[in-house]
């Protein structure tokens, strides 16, 4: 295992204690394996680990270039977000307290470098590259003409004012 990519979902509006028990399920498995855990999971919690599992594997191809078949969950951390005081009222004019709380879920993937897409990614960074520098090359130009226009144009209509107060 080469490379890793990371996601994090922060504020997750859900019980750490909760999301924990999701995260125990995909601990260490790979990608394929951990998405369909959590396709079929009836826990409340999968649904946004699974989008985090998303995310983390599109960092993974698209900023790492890394093989989809390779990928594997080095880590999954679930941490205590910020909480939420509410107050419930109760009988004879009591209030209880109600602790609202969030998560912060950080997910950490392995895998190795797919050689393709890493030499794509490449050609299309110096494709772009060289682009640019054509662009910039044209607008350059571009800038010199209109510069050199301005110039031959100044000179004639001051000859023009001075000849005429004469």
């Amino acid at each position: 295992m080469n490379n890793s990519a990371t996601a994090k979902l922060r504020n997750l509006r859900m019980s750490p204690r909760k999301v924990r028990l999701v995260a125990g399920l995909i601990r260490g498995r790979k990608v394929t394996d951990a998405l369909v855990q959590l396709q079929f999971s009836p826990k409340a919690a999968a649904r946004p680990v699974k989008k985090l599992l998303d995310s983390a594997v599109a960092n993974a191809m698209h900023n790492h270039s890394l093989n989809m078949d390779t990928l594997v969950i080095k880590e999954i951390r679930v941490d205590e977000g910020k909480t939420l005081y509410r107050w419930m009222p109760r009988a004879l004019g009591r209030a209880t307290p109600l602790r609202k709380r969030m998560s912060h879920i950080s997910l950490t993937i392995e895998g190795e470098i797919d050689e393709k897409q890493a030499k794509e990614k490449v050609k299309k960074e110096t494709k772009k590259k060289s682009e640019k520098d054509v662009t910039e090359d044209v607008k350059a130009e571009k800038t010199m003409d209109e510069g050199a226009k301005k110039v031959k144009k100044a000179p004639a209509k001051k000859k023009v004012e001075k000849s005429e107060k004469k």
